[in-house]
């Protein structure tokens, strides 16, 4: 792995791995070392932010294209050495309010995630075997909520494309983890700033499930570009779900301890 990894960040910047008077011995870049110098570049454009928090709308739409709103609130600390932290806080509907959901990624093995509900005053720890599942009535999956550290995957560079007028790496990435409900996903992400454009996500079958659009991608803090738009489509039910971002904030001061079940029971 570290050999694939140094070969990979090396092609990324330029570097000349093998020397031109050495062809017969020079070893080839693979697909699978470009996807994941890919990978490992736009994890590195990430890094450093600390903490994130912003509000969200999210509109439900079923196939018969009746609408359902909830407003979120969305907090997440950057763990270093292991994947992020989040925190997901319904404030309405009167239905769902106080519904607050927790993740606590690894860059290896499960990740841990529990969702609070307070009619029930319980926590519910979400099993490994449910990542595929719905959360709560959204086109998005439990695993999607996870941070995409680069360890989950293996990576396969396929082209380059253009895409939403702009240029892009298409990468195919398949989840390390048995009980992911993805075969594999197709990325498009711009050249230019490593941002993810569109994502289709392919089930057990390898059949198309959903595909992912972003869009509206404002920079923070002179680093940190982040859309203000997220819609995703599931081909088998007809449902799509989008989420409108604003009032993005960067390093307000979040700690490990706004992060654990106990604070589920008093997020406000």
């Amino acid at each position: 792995m570290k050999k694939i990894t140094l070969i990979a960040l090396l092609f990324l910047f330029g570097a000349a791995l093998f020397s031109t008077n050495e062809t017969a011995e020079a070893e080839p870049i693979t697909p699978e070392d470009k996807g994941l110098a890919i990978a490992i570049e736009a994890n590195r454009r990430g890094n450093g932010f600390g903490d994130m928090s912003a509000e969200m709308l999210m509109t439900l739409k079923n196939r018969h294209n009746k609408e359902s709103k909830r407003n979120l609130r969305i907090k997440t600390l950057e763990v270093p050495d292991d994947g992020d932290k989040s925190i997901s806080i319904f404030d309405n509907p009167k239905d769902v309010k106080g519904t607050a959901f927790l993740t606590l990624s690894h860059k290896t093995g499960d990740d841990d995630q529990w969702l609070y509900l307070p009619a029930l005053k319980r926590v519910k720890r979400i099993s490994s075997s449910n990542k595929s599942g719905s959360f709560m009535g959204s086109e998005f999956a439990y695993e999607d909520l996870s941070s995409q550290e680069v360890e989950k995957y293996t990576y396969k560079y396929l082209r380059d494309e253009e895409y939403a007028g702009q240029d892009c790496f298409v990468n195919e990435l398949d989840p390390v983890h048995p009980k992911s409900g993805y075969s594999r996903q197709i990325v498009w992400m711009d050249k230019k700033e490593y941002r993810t454009l569109k994502v289709e996500y392919y089930d057990k079958k390898n059949a198309l499930l959903k595909t992912l659009t972003m869009s509206g991608y404002t920079l923070y803090i002179d680093k940190y570009w982040q859309p203000d738009e997220m819609n995703v489509i599931n081909h088998t039910n007809g449902k799509s779900t989008r989420l409108e971002w604003k009032d993005y904030k960067f390093r307000s001061g979040l700690k490990d301890k706004d992060f654990t079940k106990n604070a589920l029971k008093r997020v406000r």
